[in-house]
């Protein structure tokens, strides 16, 4: 590890509002804070958002400051990431975003049932190697997951620069015969005037930089439905 991620790691430490759990905390178990995120984190009884893979956590704070009636928490992996969104929290005090270093594949055991109300994921790995559906994060794997902790009904949000990922998860959605709520393959084209989806993160500017074009859809995810591949990626 270079000396700059341990000096951010060191750092991120000391930062309000920022878990770090070791795998074995929560490799098949229960983390302490399941079912007590806003109570015991945030101090509240607000209802609870998540950014899965927040990279910088831009959005997991730019909607905490649009949105000070709920609270907001970004999720990744990557340590030295999530230093910039916890350092950005911790300096300007916003008291309704947090963040949590964890692997994605384990998210049930910090979170428990109806204990989310929304999901965020913005700009994920696409998976494009090998069809490796398996490891999308809007795929039927993944939102298996989120119906044990999301409320009914709750919303996810997909924002991306893959058109693969964007159609794949049109089709799932649409396979599964889920609620639609809103899709594009051109978000600033599209005539949505929405402040939220104007957030944009440090690799967004990127691509709208490059001329790339943003897809986005955002749709509803019932508890009582078994989701189902698509016929065509089912291995």
């Amino acid at each position: 590890m270079s000396k700059n991620k341990l000096q951010k790691f060191d750092e991120t430490l000391n930062f309000k509002r920022v878990y770090q759990p070791a795998f074995d905390e929560v490799h098949k178990k229960n983390y302490f804070l399941k079912g007590l995120w806003s109570k015991e984190v945030f101090n509240n009884d607000q209802p609870l958002v998540l950014e899965l893979g927040c990279g910088k956590g831009e959005y997991t704070i730019g909607l905490a400051q649009h949105f000070p009636e709920k609270n907001f928490l970004g999720v990744d992996i990557k340590g030295a990431r999530i230093w910039r969104g916890a350092k950005t929290s911790n300096e300007e005090n916003i008291q309704n975003s947090g963040f949590l270093r964890t692997r994605i594949e384990i998210i049930d055991s910090f979170f428990a049932e109806d204990e989310v109300e929304e999901i965020w994921l913005t700009f994920p790995d696409p998976q494009l190697k090998k069809r490796r559906t398996k490891k999308r994060l809007s795929g039927s794997r993944f939102l298996f997951l989120y119906q044990k902790f999301l409320k009914s009904n709750g919303i996810i949000h997909l924002k991306t620069d893959s058109k693969v990922l964007y159609q794949y998860t049109l089709d799932l959605v649409n396979h599964n015969k889920l609620e639609l709520l809103f899709y594009t393959d051109d978000l600033y084209h599209s005539g949505l005037k929405d402040e939220i989806l104007q957030i944009q993160t440090f690799y967004e500017k990127q691509y709208l930089a490059e001329g790339m074009k943003i897809n986005y859809l955002k749709f509803r995810l019932p508890k009582n439905v078994k989701i189902e591949e698509l016929p065509d990626h089912e291995k």
